[in-house]
């Protein structure tokens, strides 16, 4: 092929390039830069343009690793076009060169550059703009300005001066000396020559600038090394008192390297310890009980109606401490129990005028299920959550504390952040390996080193590490096996390349769940009852017992072993609930692997034989007994004054108090006291489970538009590909329509008489259409029938049949035979 066929085959425009592309790179490019799709565009040269733009590359080159924005950044102070020997100068080194063909696919890739071949790399223009380097916006490479850029505004008598000081002879204009004293200073031979003349205090203010920034400052009257350089263009006015290093000097001080220092290869991951991968599994399985029974917990203590909401929204700072206490944790854990719970739609606000936080309706079905499938709906809601419990206690802008619970807590970036640590983990470490935090942290930095997002995503990875161990995916600190199935792609072992949709996410919990189920402990049947009024649970008790247990006792500790205190007050709550004395002599002893110690079965007696013995029911209040003594001994107490008692009958006494007050009241006297109904039965007094209505859960909050699915992509690919050949199908040449990329202009009459004629003919015709919205497009259409002011046909554009309402044709043409 000649030199001139190859320059003609070289395309033109960024639209042409992406018109050359087949469909798989095509396809890549929208993956990656999912915002070109929103609307779809019509054509390529639609898709370009919004290429292009600001929002869009900003977007784009954010997401890059820190070599590819190198290679961008050398790119913008390059020639345009370049060629990729030039590349290769500007980033030396046997590693940089292993990396450079992979760093400039993905520049083209994401259209950001785009070119011929290697010997024509074009950055998009945005993007030059962008990296490019200016006095506002120094560019990271630290060059400044090239000679002709400086020189613009300059004088052509100042320039014919730099030129004869330079050594070079003048020229007859201002264009052909600045051109002259470029190739001085991009010659290596003379340039060396001209330095070796210089005063050693001009050498050392070059080197201050020759990595930048490139500016500095000079007096009204600069000494006599930086008047050598000022006279010889080495240093360049570019307003009063300030001057700047050209870009041509810096690269050849620079030895041709754009950058003082590359970064080509990714920092590895550290093992900071390894462990057995039995160790770490059992350890995670441990986690992932404690979380999956917490969150129980939590809910459970909230069963009759949990704190208030604030009025902004959230759980107060005071709600927050004693939910911590509660569950025997910190105030950031507890953070995130209660978030985790929120994301999996078990927890929400009541929404009642007195409004509270409740367990949903979807809690009881939960809490049904076996532990592991518990653990599932945790993990699974955990992994997408862009709710950020770390955030807790922390200010926003405008210096309001966020609260968990309340608003202000989305972080779009945290399920990516998330994704990314935990996949480290997965392909960067062998089995039982934990990580070393920090280089944990300079693999994320390194990926994505946009300084906008750096502290937020240092502290998403470390929030992740830590909320990672207290769910169980990891054992500690390396990636347990549920939790590496849980990362994995359905389809295969390897880590999933991207986001997981939500029916695959769905299925690699389930996977996980089902790894886990056999490392959880089963639960238990029995305790163990000892002297000292305790029962030891040696692991994780049957619902039915954890339920009754903790009606008849206290919860004193946690941990491998739960140890439960009765007391007399749990004694009377199990009697207030219905239960009898015999009831619980035999529930504890076909429950507990040693016998009923005696204790235990006097402190029962005893509160059963006392219990109900007063009655107290609604008169306001009122207190009866069979033994009037008893009452007497009540009126006789000090204590019992703020109750304001007066006795009605021998066997009665009256209270202005309400009944629960006055039941507290005689309780702290020592009486054991029942309520009873107006027929005059004991009140069996059971927990009201208070729920919210059905709720969902909250839906994360994107990171920029959604990752479309490959339907999507591929209808978008055929509607680009289909209107990009109507807009480019040749067309005969006509007055009317001379063919110059505008939409056609017929009118009424010849539009129809041209739809008629081409029904008869079976041939294809361009239109130009204006939608109901306004919006104009050209199509290529094979009319099928003109009835009733509307054509039916097949649209090309489109790929299916339509009907078009011929008042909304601008105009038709006929296609060219070619």
């Amino acid at each position: 092929m000649s030199d001139e066929q190859t320059t003609a085959a070289a395309p033109r425009s960024l639209a042409e390039a992406l018109r050359a592309r087949d469909d798989g790179s095509l396809a890549a490019l929208l993956r990656a830069r999912p915002d070109l799709l929103g609307p779809v565009p019509n054509d390529m040269t639609q898709l370009a343009t919004r290429a292009g733009t600001r929002a869009s590359v900003i977007r784009a080159l954010e997401r890059l690793d820190r070599y590819t924005q190198q290679v961008a950044q050398a790119l913008a102070v390059a020639p345009d076009p370049t060629t990729y020997g030039t590349l290769e100068t500007l980033l030396p080194g046997e590693d940089s060169a292993a990396a450079l063909p992979r760093a400039v696919a993905t520049l083209r890739g994401q259209a950001l550059v785009w070119g011929g071949d290697d010997d024509q790399l074009r950055l998009v223009r945005t993007a030059r703009e962008l990296l490019a380097p200016t006095p506002q916006h120094p560019s990271p490479t630290g060059l400044g300005p090239t000679v002709a850029e400086v020189t613009s505004g300059m004088s052509p008598g100042r320039v014919q001066e730099i030129v004869g000081a330079a050594g070079l002879p003048s020229t007859h204009d201002p264009v052909s000396a600045v051109a002259a004293l470029t190739a001085l200073f991009t010659d290596p031979t003379r340039m060396s020559a001209l330095l070796d003349d210089a005063p050693a205090e001009s050498i050392d203010v070059l080197n201050r600038l020759v990595w930048g920034p490139p500016y500095g400052q000079v007096t009204a009257q600069p000494a006599a090394h930086l008047r050598w350089l000022l006279d010889r263009g080495l240093l360049v006015p570019t307003n009063p008192g300030t001057v700047v290093l050209p870009r041509e000097v810096a690269l050849h001080l620079r030895g041709g390297r754009a950058h003082r220092g590359l970064e080509p290869l990714a920092p590895p991951v550290r093992e900071k310890a390894t462990h057995r991968p039995q160790v770490v599994d059992a350890a995670a399985a441990a986690e992932a009980y404690t979380a999956v029974s917490t969150v129980e917990e939590l809910l459970k203590d909230w069963d009759e109606g949990g704190p208030a909401v604030l009025r902004a929204g959230g759980l107060s700072v005071r709600d927050l401490k004693r939910t911590a206490v509660a569950l025997d944790s910190t105030e950031p854990t507890a953070a995130f129990w209660v978030e985790l719970a929120y994301a999996a739609g078990l927890l929400a606000s009541d929404s009642e005028a007195d409004e509270r936080y409740a367990a949903t309706p979807a809690y009881d079905e939960w809490v049904l299920l076996p532990p592991a499938e518990r653990w599932e709906r945790l993990a699974a809601a955990w992994l997408p959550a862009t709710r950020t419990a770390g955030l807790v206690g922390s200010r926003d802008g405008k210096d309001r504390t966020l609260s968990a619970l309340g608003p202000h807590l989305d972080r779009s970036a945290a399920p990516e952040v998330r994704g990314r640590v935990l996949a480290l983990l997965l392909t960067e470490l062998p089995e039982g390996a934990s990580p070393d935090p920090d280089s944990v942290i300079e693999r994320l930095t390194w990926e994505r080193p946009s300084p906008a997002a750096l502290d937020l995503r240092t502290r998403l990875a470390q929030w992740t590490l830590a909320e990672a161990e207290l769910l169980g995916i990891t054992g500690r600190g390396a990636l347990s096996a549920h939790g590496r199935t849980l990362l994995r792609s359905p389809d295969d072992d390897h880590a999933a390349p991207h986001p997981l949709t939500p029916a695959e996410a769905a299925l690699t919990a389930a996977r996980a769940a089902k790894i886990l189920a056999p490392l959880l402990p089963e639960p238990l049947d029995h305790v163990l009852l000892q002297a000292d009024l305790t029962a030891v649970a040696p692991g994780p008790l049957e619902r039915p017992l954890a339920d009754a247990l903790s009606v008849l006792a206290d919860i004193e500790s946690k941990g491998g072993a739960t140890v439960y205190r009765f007391t007399p007050g749990s004694v009377r709550r199990a009697l207030d609930s219905g239960r009898t004395a015999s009831d619980l002599q035999t529930f504890l002893a076909q429950h507990s692997r040693t016998p009923v110690p005696q204790p235990l079965a006097y402190l029962i007696d005893d509160v059963a034989r006392r219990h109900g013995h007063l009655r107290i029911g609604a008169a306001s209040a009122y207190v009866r007994c069979d033994d009037d003594a008893v009452l007497g001994e009540i009126m006789a107490d000090r204590r019992s004054a703020p109750l304001r008692l007066r006795r009605l009958a021998p066997t009665v006494l009256a209270a202005q108090a309400d009944p629960g007050t006055l039941l507290e009241g005689l309780r702290s006297m020592g009486f054991a006291p029942a309520a009873e109904t107006p027929e005059g039965d004991v009140l069996i007094a059971r927990a009201h489970a208070h729920r919210t209505p059905p709720r969902t859960a909250p839906d994360p909050v994107p990171d920029g538009p959604p990752l479309p699915d490959d339907t999507l992509i591929d209808a978008a690919l055929r509607a680009i590909r289909a209107g990009d050949a109507a807009s480019t199908a040749p067309r005969k040449q006509a007055p009317a329509h001379p063919g110059n990329g505008e939409l056609p202009r017929t009118g009424s009459a010849e539009t129809l008489a041209t739809m008629q004629a081409a029904v008869l003919t079976g041939e294809a015709l361009w239109i130009g259409y204006v939608n109901a919205e306004g919006a104009a497009s050209q199509r290529v259409i094979a009319p099928v029938r003109v009835e009733g002011g509307f054509v039916t046909a097949y649209d090309h554009t489109a790929d299916e049949v339509r009907t078009y309402p011929l008042h909304r044709v601008t105009g038709v043409a006929e296609l060219s035979e070619q």
